[in-house]
């Protein structure tokens, strides 16, 4: 088998975020957020993508975020197993309301701050640095319900003085940051990047684009701020990237490939690498009738707040043809595009690639020239726990492996990669559907989708082999 040689330093690890691991939602003086309103199971992407979600509480569904996986108890026992296999690096996020309960307090809560004091020192602790998003889908819900989310320009203020809040309390604890997550995914489930859900279809492009302008203002702003109070960071973007192929040869059809990748895949990428709106969008909004309210000075700030690095997530490339039937559906897929016939998919339906993340990483880096971080990557699947107690996740080590290789061979392209964080590096709830079941990680959580479980932690076979790839710098794969 072929070796491949990882950058000296290359940050192996594991990504999460708070909604998804930690529970304890109505602790330490945290307040709701979007995550908390989510029911589980499978109707929850129909409520992310569909209008009329009234985000309230129901005493007849089951929340699974409010408890997750107890990471809020138990981290001290989750980062020893992270320090066991010998994660360079843990990606998490901090919950916006255990910070701002509301999100629009003067003063920030105390004791949300010492949570993630102790997180970050018992990281520390173990030789692990903290790879931090300041905004990981979860908004206030306050924020939500009185002004409208993202679309409210008074969010800007409030999200610059909880970004400056935690930079400045952690500015010895954490180097690298990232702003929001998956930014770009708002264009398909505006509840969880943009806090609002489109009512009239009429609305939809000019909310979104009007809330995406405000967000990336936030970033930019957010960006200037940590250069300035933690000169060493380095803070990036976060993008969801799907490399996006034409169905065939016709022209009509890689047109229409290009298109959708220009404004999925690079739109807010290019703003926030280059600060500047790429000219591609003039026409985009002229053609959806789309007319921005900027503010004096908004402009400046994004070329003022540019990042170090582009952070991405990577599970799926798409397929795109103009003319689509019902037979071209590709069930899986979340983000679109008719079905791939040379791949494989997961058991929820989602397309497996490999050689994508090589495509993307090149695509990236031809683009902007800057450092790239695969911020996630991973396999949601059904695991069996067998009588002896052991996993014997065999399918996630193949799909991880082949990702990996396609890593070794981008870098050999001639990119520059800083880091691995594969996703659900211990099992968590889904942020698509709310299901325990679908399992991404090297640690078993003895939780289910109808709450039940002692949440036990148990090693996975995965556990064990991706503890041999870090300790070898990917050698042994």
């Amino acid at each position: 088998m072929k070796t491949y040689q990882f950058p000296e330093g290359f940050l192996w690890g594991g990504a999460t975020a708070a909604n998804q691991i930690e529970g304890g939602y109505n602790e330490g003086k945290k307040g709701l957020n979007v995550a908390d309103v989510l029911p589980g199971g499978k109707a929850r992407y129909d409520i992310l993508t569909k209008p009329g979600f009234d985000f309230e509480i129901k005493t007849d569904q089951y929340y699974p975020n409010h408890e997750a996986i107890d990471f809020y108890h138990r981290y001290k026992e989750d980062i020893a197993l992270f320090a066991e296999m010998g994660f360079k690096a843990f990606r998490m996020s901090i919950a916006w309301t255990r910070i701002f309960p509301n999100g629009d307090e003067a003063e920030p809560n105390e004791e949300g701050l010492q949570f993630y004091d102790r997180v970050l020192d018992e990281l520390r602790k173990h030789g692990i640095e903290p790879i931090v998003t300041i905004s990981h889908y979860e908004m206030p819900l306050h924020l939500v319900k009185e002004y409208g989310g993202w679309r409210n320009r008074q969010v800007v203020t409030f999200f610059e003085r909880y970004a400056n809040t935690i930079l400045t309390r952690y500015k010895d604890k954490v180097k690298y940051w990232m702003t929001f997550n998956e930014i770009n995914s708002a264009l398909v489930m505006p509840i969880n990047g943009l806090g609002f859900s489109i009512e009239k279809e009429e609305d939809r492009y000019q909310q979104t684009f009007q809330a995406y302008h405000h967000q990336l203002v936030a970033s930019a702003i957010a960006v200037k701020a940590c250069h300035e109070i933690i000169p060493s960071s380095q803070i990036g973007c976060m993008i969801l990237f799907a490399p996006v192929y034409p169905y065939d040869s016709n022209p009509v059809n890689v047109l229409h490939a290009l298109q959708e990748e220009q404004i999925f895949n690079y739109f807010c990428g290019d703003v926030q690498v280059r600060g500047e709106y790429p000219p591609f969008m003039n026409r985009y909004f002229k053609e959806h009738n789309i007319k921005l309210e900027i503010e004096e000075g908004d402009l400046k700030i994004l070329k003022q707040g540019t990042v170090d690095y582009v952070g991405f997530s990577y599970y799926m490339s798409r397929t795109e043809k103009i003319e689509k039937t019902e037979d071209d559906a590709s069930e899986g897929n979340i983000i679109g595009g008719v079905r791939n016939p040379f791949l494989e998919v997961s058991d929820w339906g989602w397309e497996i690639d490999p050689v994508g993340l090589r495509i993307s990483l090149n695509k990236l880096y031809d683009r902007y020239q800057i450092p790239l971080f695969v911020v996630e990557n991973g396999l949601g699947a059904y695991d069996k726990m067998e009588k002896d107690g052991s996993i014997n996740d065999d399918y996630r080590i193949d799909y991880l492996r082949e990702h990996i290789k396609a890593m070794g061979e981008a870098i050999e392209d001639g990119v520059d990669l800083m880091g691995y964080t594969s996703w659900g590096c211990i099992d968590m709830v889904s942020m698509s559907t709310g299901e325990f079941s679908k399992r991404y990680g090297y640690i078993y959580v003895d939780k289910h989708d109808d709450g039940s479980g002692t949440l036990e932690r148990r090693r996975k076979k995965s556990f064990f082999w991706y503890k041999d790839v870090i300790n070898t710098n990917g050698e042994k794969l």
